[in-house]
């Protein structure tokens, strides 16, 4: 879904600037991976939009030992924003 939303709205505009970065949101050590790697590579951010969710998983706890709604819609997201302001 992630490339089919850049072929959609990145690629028309011919910008190499526009990038697609993949990010799981119920690892927090995929957020803490990917905070650090967007602020190695990247001289500023623009624009951050928290606007991912899901719904109606069956009850799963993650490898780090958190419920996965929560982790995906909240946590993860709370997360990143807050390592992406310092």
């Amino acid at each position: 879904r992630g490339r089919a939303g850049w072929e959609e709205i990145g690629a028309p505009t011919g910008n190499p600037a526009v990038v697609l970065r993949l990010l799981d949101t119920s690892s927090l050590a995929s957020v803490r991976a990917f905070t650090r790697d967007l602020l190695r590579e990247e001289k500023r951010l623009d624009l951050l939009v928290n606007n991912a969710a899901v719904t109606g998983l069956p009850f799963t706890i993650t490898p780090e030992g958190l419920e996965e709604t929560f982790t995906t819609n909240y946590l993860g997201p709370f997360l990143l924003t807050n390592l992406l302001l310092g």
